[in-house]
């Protein structure tokens, strides 16, 4: 049986988490400030729609935000359950909240005209404040949300519908600012799309190293001594010739590479490689395994 974690430690878990929550919501509000709303670029979700009743009615973007949200938490409440509303409830809260007050602070004014700029550098801090939220367990509501709810509903997946409800909002940015912007606000997306990952998962350090091989025992020897890394050696069997072969398992840094070519061609030439980034690596001698939850 799977022993349930106690609600201290949730609470506990929960409050060192607000932190997190509120300086990704912060940075993402500053982004929006500086570089996307004065230049009317609407990024897709809820922002944009937002960006874009701002500029045509004059709406306040927190408000609007939270006033778009709110018929997603109901729904999501009803279909998702308490859980996944409360964890869209608090990141929606500050990310409102920090769009109003930085609105009123001459230090996160309009920092450039330029449209290229400006959906460069705003979709770069977007990301990586919408990386910190999500790293931490939360979200800001808006399409994220939206997903869940269609996934539950239409059974599309979630990347099928935040990239339709996108779309949407930049369909729209075309017809109210034109083009060009619109292509901008693309492009904003895009890269903060990219920088959420990168913060999410960070900086592919680590390489994986499959090799197919005669002379495993050889290899996983000079792995071990000449690298200093471990290696998870599997026996397996050609499908065409169905001769044995052994399969080696090793993780290296990015600068190990280069050696661990040339172990496997100075041992075995014929050897069959395939090296792939890994993203995250944990274990002894990278990172500690740790809980996310």
């Amino acid at each position: 049986m799977v022993k349930q974690p106690r609600p201290k430690q949730s609470w506990k878990r929960f409050l060192g988490d607000v932190p997190g929550i509120f300086m990704g919501s912060f940075i993402l509000a500053a982004a929006m400030n500086m570089f996307l709303i004065p230049n009317r670029l609407a990024a897709g979700g809820v922002s944009g729609l937002a960006v874009i009743l701002f500029h045509t009615l004059r709406l306040p973007v927190g408000l609007t935000i939270i006033a778009a949200n709110i018929p997603l938490f109901i729904a999501a409440y009803i279909l998702l359950g308490r859980r996944v509303v409360m964890q869209s409830v608090l990141g929606t809260l500050f990310f409102s909240a920090a769009i109003e007050l930085t609105a009123l602070s001459p230090y996160f004014g309009m920092v450039t005209e330029d449209l290229l700029l400006a959906s460069v550098y705003g979709g770069v801090i977007m990301g990586i404040g919408l990386g910190l939220v999500f790293r931490f367990r939360a979200s800001t509501g808006g399409t994220s949300l939206l997903s869940l709810i269609l996934n539950k509903v239409a059974g599309l997946t979630t990347g099928q519908a935040i990239l339709g409800a996108d779309l949407v909002v930049i369909g729209l940015a075309i017809f109210v600012f034109g083009s060009e912007v619109a292509m901008y606000a693309a492009l904003s997306l895009f890269i903060s799309s990219w920088v959420i990952d990168l913060v999410q998962e960070g900086f592919s350090l680590a390489k994986a190293a499959l090799i197919i091989t005669t002379r495993g025992e050889e290899i996983n020897r000079r792995l071990i001594r000449d690298l200093a890394r471990g290696v998870t050696r599997l026996e397996g069997q050609g499908g065409y010739t169905g001769e044995q072969r052994d399969l080696l398992l090793c993780v290296v840094t990015r600068p190990q590479v280069t050696q661990l070519k040339a172990i496997i061609h100075e041992v075995d030439p014929r050897a069959f490689v395939i090296i792939g980034s890994a993203s995250e690596v944990h274990g002894e001698g990278f990172k500690e395994v740790k809980s996310e939850r």
